[in-house]
């Protein structure tokens, strides 16, 4: 699909292909439609980004609280979005060897108590290695730190998420 044909979408299919670009948060596809025409993919992503920046603080939590925990409960139990299952598979977090899914599981919960969110990291261009590194790293940043960085895993997951719906020849770049 070109940017000409997402601009010609109704309000309710353009939420229905996009709805999902930022996890389990189709109200801001749902904000930004009102912006089209947009010039181009990258318009489109950018109009996405400036969203998400002018929410206040709570809001930007709020958009990481709606993403699952990695290798958590709703990998186990088959409840991810289609698209955070790919993504979790993809960099291994259903392979985990059961000490590295305990070592998840403790630094999952620290990071949750720690924060008031889950730990959020674009896992396709991660391995299981690098997730637990970076968990287990991150749990020493600062509340506004971890919200910021958090925010930026979030734009990286929209960026690849836009590219698989609109890009036919499969190369993504960050």
């Amino acid at each position: 699909m070109d940017i000409a044909a997402v601009n010609l979408l109704p309000y309710e299919d353009f939420v229905n292909i996009f709805g999902n670009v930022v996890e389990k948060c189709p109200i801001i596809p749902a904000a930004v439609w009102s912006r089209r025409p947009f010039v181009s993919v990258k318009a489109f992503e950018a109009a996405i980004n400036e969203f998400i920046d002018a929410l206040p603080e709570s809001g930007k939590e709020g958009i990481l609280r709606c993403h699952p925990d990695l290798a958590g409960r709703d990998l186990k139990s088959g409840t991810l979005t289609r698209e955070s299952q790919e993504e979790q598979a993809g960099a291994g977090m259903d392979a985990l060897s059961s000490s590295e899914a305990a070592r998840m599981a403790r630094l999952n919960e620290e990071y949750k108590k720690r924060f008031g969110f889950p730990f959020v990291i674009c896992a396709r261009i991660n391995d299981k290695a690098a997730i637990l590194q970076q968990l287990s790293a991150r749990c020493q940043n600062e509340l506004a730190v971890e919200r910021a960085r958090g925010i930026e895993e979030v734009k990286k997951i929209c960026h690849l998420r836009i590219n698989t719906l609109l890009l036919s020849d499969g190369t993504f770049k960050l």
